[in-house]
């Protein structure tokens, strides 16, 4: 377990990722641009920038000394991302979090100035599908759902650096800005990423239209990760 490998590291919270699907579509810098603070870098591959819809189960979420509970540490999430640097520190750059635990939210929107929203999430699995449904709740917020139907599609695999996927998924920063513009940063750790190629029906995705993208005649790129460790750190400012 890397919590065991990094007991005597700062680390703030703990927690294991499962069944995600990484769903993402290429989209001009332009179009981004207006969207993320100007001391971030959009970061490209190929000349083309990337934004993510990613759906998971969240379980063990916990911070550093309290030990996990069921009813408060376990839920569903489902965010919407870009890819961003600061210098030489290549990031993520959430637009939204959406999750099915109201504690989580308000916690995560007080300690780590990221955009969490309240949602109502089912997540079900049978023998080969996992189906997947989301419709944010949170008072105030733009309306948005997700729902699909996904599955793994082919053998595991660590991908290869240079690969675009290796670049969309191995990158152990988190980026945040708080009311005032000021941006912050946050470490991440964990192991290398256990990717398979994947296959989903995408029945509603309305996750990116809050930021006037739509992407609902493009065929997105996707992949599949059945579990993942993962410490995140207390952010610091940019």
């Amino acid at each position: 377990m890397i919590i065991s490998k990094l007991s005597q590291d700062g680390w703030a919270i703990a927690m294991t990722w499962h069944d995600l699907l990484f769903i993402h579509w290429p989209i001009h810098v332009d179009l981004l641009r207006p969207l993320i603070p100007p001391s971030l870098h959009i970061d490209t591959f190929d000349g083309k920038a990337w934004i993510g819809v990613v759906p998971f189960r969240m379980t063990g979420f916990r911070l550093r000394y309290i030990p996990w509970l069921p009813w408060i540490s376990n839920f569903s999430e489902l965010n919407v991302r870009t890819y961003v640097s600061h210098g030489e520190k290549p990031g993520i750059w959430f637009f939204s979090l959406d999750a099915s635990s109201r504690l989580a939210v308000d916690g995560a929107r007080w300690a780590f100035q990221l955009p969490y929203y309240h949602a109502n999430m089912s997540i079900g699995k049978d023998d080969k599908d996992i189906h997947y449904h989301s419709t944010r709740i949170h008072r105030g917020a733009p309306a948005a759902s997700f729902t699909a139907t996904y599955r793994p599609a082919g053998s595991v695999c660590y991908p290869a650096q240079g690969t675009i996927d290796h670049w969309l998924t191995e990158r152990y920063c988190l980026y945040a800005a708080d009311r005032y513009g000021r941006v912050y940063y946050g470490n991440i750790y964990h192991n290398h990423w256990p990717l398979q190629p994947a296959e989903a029906e995408i029945a509603i995705n309305t996750m990116t239209e809050p930021l006037g993208l739509k992407f609902r005649k493009t065929r997105p790129l996707l992949h599949f990760s059945r579990r993942l460790e993962v410490v995140a750190w207390k952010l610091q400012a940019a």
